[in-house]
């Protein structure tokens, strides 16, 4: 099951200031507390939900990663700090967001303790996150780009700009909760006074109903189109990234918040090149002769052509490394390198003359094989490689 977007688990946008996420957190923590909700698995899963969501988002260097890169960017929970919220146990979520459960906050719950400041919930309803596939190349990649694609997706309706309602006048206060969103129950308990507040039933929550709806929307306040989204794509993003873009998911219902552009990064294979993390792969075929007397190719690289030189009595399996030729790290000024792999090439037919000549090449002591002891084995290439 694929996680919840954080600002959706706390009801804040992404533009929310770090005082207004300590609020919102606060206040799901509260609704969900495992002393107000005994023996309820469900709300002690949205419990540690939003410990986790608060985790990531209090932090201004883990909320950046997770902007740009949604869950990706934080190792796909909670973070490069180490913690989950899945896997934490109550004690540990109360020792580290020991400042957010004070006696304050939950003295209010039983019995007498000041109420909390509230106000009018968000209009409308939250538009969901859409996601969607993004095919680059290995030169796009390499140097980042700048993408427009067309999205279906709902967007707000121009008529009635987002309300749902025929004009003003068809938008009038919820008279069951007076605008607030909320109704506020209070029961008697052996604790003292509890007090309960929960969504209007009437407005769900968004203080406001409609007498007369829009024409165009049927009174959602958003229609369904096709937009273009221009996507900045950062170099060194890998098969599988996801890329969180603000705001530019479905359109909220009634004037709601939109959701996200989740782009998920896919890889268009190189004709000639292969992906290694950072490092480009690059097979390169010589014939024996080449191999023997040396030469100059010119190679492919992700970034135009390159000349190497191969020197006599190069042996197939050699690697040669053309430095920082590879992939840029999304994180970091760290910068691949471009690894070229020899292979002689055996002929695999051979004239009767062809066969001739090479069996009298085959008695000469210089065309039996003479390996280096100091040569590294294929092994310790490969090591070398990955390392």
């Amino acid at each position: 099951m694929s996680k919840r977007d954080y600002y959706e688990v706390l009801g804040v946008s992404k533009s929310a200031s770090a005082d207004e996420i300590k609020k919102a957190y606060r206040k799901v923590a509260m609704q969900f507390h495992p002393d107000r909700n005994p023996g309820d698995k469900a709300a002690e899963e949205k419990f540690k939900e939003a410990a986790e969501a608060y985790e990531v988002l209090s932090d201004s260097d883990k909320k950046a990663q997770y902007d740009r890169f949604g869950h990706a960017g934080v190792g796909g929970a909670g973070g490069r700090g180490g913690f989950n919220g899945g896997n934490m146990n109550m004690d540990d979520i109360f020792s580290q967001f020991g400042d957010i459960f004070g006696d304050d906050v939950f003295g209010s719950f039983f019995g007498g303790g000041q109420r909390r400041g509230g106000g009018q919930r968000p209009r409308g309803v939250r538009g969901s996150n859409l996601r969607v596939k993004l095919k680059l190349t290995y030169e796009e990649i390499a140097k980042g780009v700048t993408k427009n694609i067309k999205v279906k997706k709902y967007v707000s309706c121009n008529v009635c700009s987002g309300s749902g309602a025929k004009d003003k006048g068809s938008v009038q206060s919820c008279q069951t909760c007076g605008g607030s969103g909320q109704v506020r129950k209070v029961q008697n308990t052996f604790l003292g006074q509890m007090q309960t507040v929960s969504t209007c039933p009437t407005c769900n929550g968004e203080g406001s109903t409609i007498t007369a709806k829009c024409g165009n929307c049927k009174g959602e306040g958003r229609v369904f189109a096709e937009e273009t989204v221009s996507i900045d794509i950062p170099a060194g993003v890998a098969e599988g990234m996801q890329l969180s873009v603000s705001g530019r998911g479905n359109a909220g219902e009634r004037g709601g918040m939109n959701g996200d552009l989740i782009v998920v990064i896919e890889e268009e294979q190189h004709k000639e090149l292969q992906r290694q993390d950072l490092n480009v792969a690059f097979d390169l075929h010589i014939s024996f002769p080449e191999a023997a007397f040396g030469i100059q190719v010119e190679v492919p690289t992700i970034d135009g052509r390159a000349k190497i030189k191969i020197p006599p009595g190069t042996q197939s399996g050699k690697v040669f490394r053309l430095k920082g030729k590879g992939f840029p790290a999304v994180n970091s000024y760290e910068k691949g390198d471009q690894l070229i792999h020899v292979n002689v090439w055996t002929p695999q037919t051979m004239t009767a003359e062809e066969k001739s000549m090479l069996e009298k090449l085959s008695q000469s002591e210089n065309f039996k094989p003479q390996p280096d002891k100091n040569e590294k084995s294929f092994f310790d290439k490969v090591r070398e490689i990955f390392s």
